[in-house]
This record gives structure tokens, C-alpha cells and sequence, in this order.
């Protein structure tokens, strides 16, 4: 995604208010080329009430969270707590949530070691992130950061013909100030921070952007929008014929091509080299594999007409979103991104993800309920000035599930570990 120099010096000044850019790459320059693994997170196979309680416990140990509606151990009963989620209840649905790590990260804002939690029914699926995790917390831990942030609603209106469109047009761009006091006065978060229009015979798409704190955004730029626009309804010198409030051009909740020329949420890039001990140690493969088999794929994406080129996004942000209460639907535009590998002259290898898309919260929508917080609460993630560190943890988990897949691919060990963990005994 290319930024316009206004948006990349706001994409700056956002980082800085966090964390002094001149700290960030000193931090950088003296990650550790390797570290020791901390003790080990309690795995097994076959699944069993003694490993739960000891995973409970190390977790315990590790983050100060008990769990106690995740475990099961308090039951929940109070249903008034699902107002604003859902309509029609009659019970819960139980995803199977476990946890990896840890997943080490060196971000703007995410800084250190975090166990994260992730629901599936995918059998082998846990397993495949936590090999990832461990190469990279031996190789010294990701980088990861959250360079920019934005969310749009994109409303159409319908005009008789092209020189009404055009005067209504001119009329809207003198109306930014009035735009962005609508905006303050309908949301206490939200922030209006660009306005393009688009236009196609006699429609004109008006796409806002807005910064949405630490909420995912949606309902919030769905609001101010719909204010801004009733305003305009009401002032213009020149009325439409009709409009809508989405004119399905967004991206909200689907792939497009608008992917890499804008951001929708937040736009995360993460990094880490791999030696070639670690590479062969842990992952079972060779750099030189794994290099041949990530370009392979990416032509293979090219043909398949897929909009980015990545392995599997879509299987580690699902498993997380579910876990911690975030719009899963979200992961149809969040699961776009670039995994890149490159072999290094020392013999060891590159990689990199970059997800332009990422649709994250940690306050508003499922974040509250009480699964979904403690799974936050266990990265030190939920409520107010958490969404940037969360989404930079997001961007470490999908570096890991990408070297994980990419290793099995390369080594012809994929069927063999889905056999292995994916099947009923």
C-alpha cells in the first residue's frame, strides 16, 4: 500500500506519540541474533483434563490470569451481558480455545514475550503456530510494527446527470470543517481524517476515513457517516436522486483490489531472520527449501487470480478474532497481505508479512464478553490504548503460522502432521 506524504507524516506522528522512532531502531539494532527458550509451554497429545489444569497453571504462573470462565471453573449466567451482541439467544456455541507461545515481539508498541490464546476445531492447527513461534523466539522474536490506521465508509449518491453531480461535488469539498464537527459531535472517538471522492457516470462514491481509538470501528464510522451525510442531504444546493449510507466499495468485509492502495483498520509488517541451525533444528527444512517453495506458491497465488500473496492468514487471525471477541467476518479483508522470503548471504533466511487490512479492537463489540476479555487480559491487551500493541501481536502470530506451513510445505511433512494432529484416534 503507497501513502500520499500528508498521510505518511500523520502515519508518523502516530508512532512517535507512542514510542520515539529513534528508540524503536535502537531496539532493533540490539535484538539478539538468539536466545534461549524459556520453560516450556505444557503440550500433549491426546487431549486430557491433567494437561488443561497444568497449561492453567503455567499460564497462571506466566501472565497472573486465572481464567475462570475460560476454564470453566465460574459458569456464566448473566445473559444481560450479551445485549448489543446478539439477537435470538439461546446458547453458546463452544469453540475449543488453546494457547502457544510464548510469541516473542518487538514492536512500536508490543514489547516482549505473550502467550496467545486461539480457538478452532482445526486439528493440527495450534501445533503448526507454536513450531512457528519457536523458531522465531530462538531466532531473537519479530519485529512487528503498526505503521498506519484507517477505516472508511464509502456512501453513493444518484444524480440526474453529470453537471448536478458536479456542482453538489464542489459543494462538498468546501465542507470538510463542517465534516470533521459532525463527526466529533456524533462519536467521542472517532477522528474524520480524509475524504476522496470517486466518481462513475452519474454516481459519485464519497469514501470517509477515520481514526476509531481503539474500537474495530465499523458501527462507529457507520454513525458518523450517516450523520454527515443526512447533513448533506439537507444543505446541498443540489439534491440527489438517491443515496445509501455503503456503496459496496469500502471493502468492508471482503477481499479487494483496494487491499494494497489504501489501509482498512491497520497496517501491520513484521520481520525476522532465521539461521540455518534453527531453520533445520526446529522447522526440519532448509532455507533454501523453504526459499523455493515460498516462490513457487507466489506464482501459484499469481494464477489462482488471488488478491495478495500469503499462505494461510486467514487460519491464525480466525482462531484469535474467535478468541478475543473480534468481528471474525472482518478476517474476509484482514487475511489479504504479502509473505515474502528471501535467503540471506550468511545462509539463512528472510521473512516477512505485511497485512494492510487488519480490522482490530480491544474495547466495544465482543472484547467485553467474559471468554473474550480474559483471553485479552492474558496479553495484556483489553480496554483503552491496547489496539496498536494487539495488532502488532497479530502481526508476529501470522509471521509464525506462515514460516510454520511454508517449512511443512517444502519439507513434505504438510499430510504427515495433519495426519498426525488433525485425525481422531
Amino acid at each position: 500500500m503507497s501513502s500520499t506524504s500528508e498521510t505518511t507524516k500523520k502515519a508518523l506522528h502516530a508512532m512517535s506519540a507512542l514510542q520515539d522512532l529513534e528508540q524503536l531502531l535502537e531496539d532493533i539494532k540490539n535484538k539478539p541474533a538468539s536466545k534461549p527458550l524459556p520453560e516450556s509451554l505444557p503440550a500433549e497429545i491426546p487431549v486430557s483434563v491433567q494437561g488443561v489444569r497444568k497449561r492453567l497453571d503455567f499460564l497462571l504462573e506466566k501472565t497472573n490470569n486465572e481464567l475462570p470462565y475460560l476454564s470453566g471453573q465460574q459458569p456464566f449466567s448473566d445473559v444481560s451481558r450479551l445485549e448489543g451482541n446478539i439477537e435470538n439467544y439461546i446458547g453458546m456455541s463452544m469453540v475449543p480455545t488453546g494457547v502457544i507461545g510464548p510469541v516473542s515481539v518487538l514492536g512500536s508498541v508490543a514489547k516482549g514475550d505473550f502467550y496467545i490464546p486461539m480457538a478452532t476445531s482445526e486439528g493440527a492447527l495450534l501445533a503448526s503456530y507454536h513450531r512457528g513461534a519457536r523458531a522465531c523466539y530462538l531466532a531473537g522474536g519479530a519485529t512487528s510494527v503498526c505503521l498506519i490506521d484507517g477505516v472508511q465508509r464509502s456512501p453513493v449518491f444518484k444524480f440526474d446527470n453529470l453537471g448536478n453531480l458536479g456542482t453538489f461535488l464542489v459543494w462538498i469539498l468546501g465542507q470538510l470543517e463542517a465534516f470533521h464537527r459532525i463527526t466529533e459531535s456524533a462519536s467521542r472517538y472517532a477522528k474524520l481524517i480524509d475524504m476522496k471522492s470517486n466518481v462513475e457516470g452519474n454516481h459519485l462514491i464519497l469514501t470517509f476515513e477515520y481514526h476509531t481509538g481503539d474500537a474495530a470501528g465499523q458501527n462507529m464510522v457507520t454513525i458518523c457517516t450517516d450523520a454527515i451525510c443526512r447533513y448533506i442531504i439537507e444543505n446541498a444546493p443540489v439534491k440527489p436522486q438517491f443515496w445509501f449510507i455503503e456503496s459496496n466499495f469500502s471493502g468492508d468485509k471482503k477481499a479487494t483490489s483496494q487491499s494494497f492502495a489504501n489501509v482498512r483498520g491497520k497496517k501491520i509488517t513484521a520481520e525476522i531472520a532465521l539461521p540455518q541451525d534453527i531453520v533445520r533444528d526446529v522447522l526440519k527444512t532448509s532455507p533454501a527449501a523453504m526459499a523455493d517453495y515460498w516462490r513457487s506458491s507466489t506464482i501459484g497465488s499469481i494464477q489462482s487470480g488471488a488478491i495478495g500473496a500469503q499462505g494461510h492468514y486467514a487460519n491464525g487471525l480466525t482462531a484469535l478474532f474467535i478468541a478475543t471477541g473480534q468481528d471474525v467476518a472482518c478476517v474476509s479483508e484482514a487475511s489479504v497481505g504479502i509473505t515474502r522470503m528471501e535467503l540471506l548471504d550468511d545462509g539463512g533466511l528472510y521473512v516477512s508479512v505485511t497485512l494492510p487490512n487488519l480490522i482490530v479492537g480491544t474495547v466495544g463489540g465482543g472484547t467485553s464478553l467474559p471468554t473474550q476479555k480474559e483471553c485479552l487480559e492474558m496479553l495484556g491487551c483489553y480496554g483503552a490504548g491496547k489496539t496498536r500493541k494487539f495488532a502488532e501481536i497479530c502481526g508476529a502470530l501470522v509471521l509464525a503460522g506462515e514460516i510454520s506451513i511454508a517449512a511443512a510445505l517444502s519439507a513434505g511433512r504438510f499430510t504427515a502432521a495433519h495426519q498426525k494432529f488433525g485425525r481422531k484416534k
